[in-house]
């Protein structure tokens, strides 16, 4: 088997157990502490890769690009994933899983109107197709899904999709690992001074007295214990670091719509671990939409296969879904 499949089995599995590794430590930190302790990591794991890429590339950062990452993190790492870990704290992990993979009915809007980039026939159909499964799943007729989750993936979703598209316009000058790397790094320094923001009193009164305590006074190492350490370090350093470097790689060794596969797996599979894992019982509403989606996915994936060259550049951001 070429080793490009090989990433894209490693990654698929790392990001099918996000949700599931998240949702185990959701009560034992602060949504806002994890993402900053996951990110912050995982960019000190993808950094040597990052300046290897620049070196290769002959890139030397400007004050521009810097603004950029700054930019980026923000909308990915202190937007997208903190409403992304709040809605693992209110949903089951497998929903967030599931939901959270149709983000590309969004990036295809913004695509669209931002951009300008051509809608295809097989496109629409994969986004109604989507669109169907994720109603079926959260069932609008019998709905047990708190609506504060469902606005929290939904926020984290379009945010994630405005990530992907400004993305996608640095992608060919620094390549996958650069734009993740510094994405993460920017954007976890961003948190952290957030984190110290929240520790004024009279910020931390302000959020506790209005029913936001989990942007009061967020700490930033406490809570870690020798029983959830290895669960941090699983989520930092697989899941974020090694999954996001897997999966570029597997960009890289195959095209970037090859290694899409990841996110038509990860929608099937995240579920299954969840129920294996967490015991998280999938109902027959969500299977239906599961097979909608994974569908979607596949026309999509096909007809993007016969467009592709036989190679693209290591990001793929245009056609990959970032975790």
């Amino acid at each position: 088997m070429k080793k490009g499949y090989w990433f894209i089995i490693l990654s698929a599995f790392l990001f099918s157990t996000m949700e599931i590794a998240l949702k185990m430590v959701s009560t034992q930190f602060n949504p806002i502490q994890i993402s900053f302790l996951r990110f912050f990591i995982g960019s000190i794991l993808l950094f040597p890769l990052a300046m290897k890429s620049l070196r290769k590339r002959g890139i030397s950062l400007s004050k521009s690009d810097f603004k950029f990452f700054l930019l980026t993190g923000f909308i990915f790492v202190v937007v997208s994933m903190t409403f992304y870990q709040l809605a693992i704290l209110y949903c089951k992990a497998s929903l967030v899983a599931i939901l959270f993979s149709c983000n590309p009915v969004f990036v295809v809007t913004f695509a669209f109107f931002f951009i300008g980039e051509k809608l295809y026939k097989h496109t629409i159909i994969s986004m109604v197709l989507s669109i169907v499964g994720m109603i079926c799943i959260l069932n609008p007729f019998n709905m047990t899904i708190g609506f504060m989750g469902i606005v929290f993936i939904i926020i984290s979703s379009v945010t994630f999709a405005f990530y992907s598209v400004i993305s996608n316009k640095r992608s060919e000058k620094f390549g996958g690992v650069v734009i993740n790397c510094f994405t993460f790094l920017f954007g976890s320094l961003e948190m952290l001074v957030l984190i110290l923001i929240t520790k004024l009193s009279f910020v931390s009164s302000f959020f506790s007295s209005n029913g936001l305590k989990e942007f009061s006074n967020v700490p930033i190492f406490h809570g870690i214990t020798l029983y959830n350490l290895p669960i941090l370090a699983y989520i930092s350093i697989f899941v974020t670091g090694l999954g996001f470097t897997f999966y570029t790689l597997a960009a890289q060794e195959t095209s970037a719509s090859t290694a899409s596969i990841v996110f038509f797996i990860k929608p099937a599979l995240a579920p299954i671990l969840a129920l294996i894992i967490l015991k998280e019982a999938i109902e027959i509403n969500t299977i239906i939409g599961i097979v909608f989606i994974i569908i979607g996915s596949v026309i999509n994936f096909r007809a993007t296969s016969k467009r592709s060259k036989p190679f693209i550049n290591e990001s793929g951001v245009n056609n990959s879904k970032v975790i």
